[in-house]
């Protein structure tokens, strides 16, 4: 029984979803690097320091999260169903 959805526009979805992480990433990484300086402010307690360690934390898993995320999406799409549906687009039906 074919799918009533597009599973080619999940997965180009998916493919923008992919370029946004990409371009957020260093955005991201610098965000960490920051946080990571603030850790080494002197006299800092070690409260802070924790709290700190739980933005990177953070920082570090939003893109790792968010790419799984993607994965789990395309693993989702049925097998065949891109190709099944590229064949009927270019057969015109």
């Amino acid at each position: 029984m074919p799918i009533r959805w597009s599973a080619i526009k999940v997965s180009e979805a998916m493919d923008q979803v992919d370029a946004l992480l990409d371009e957020a990433e260093p955005i991201l990484e610098k965000a960490q690097a920051v946080a990571t300086e603030a850790q080494s402010i002197p006299n800092l307690p070690q409260y802070m320091h924790g709290r700190l360690a739980g933005v990177k934390y953070g920082l570090k898993h939003t893109i790792l999260g968010r790419r799984e995320d993607v994965r789990a999406v395309r693993r989702a799409i049925p097998k065949g169903a891109l190709e099944a549906e590229r064949k009927q687009q270019r057969l015109g039906l």
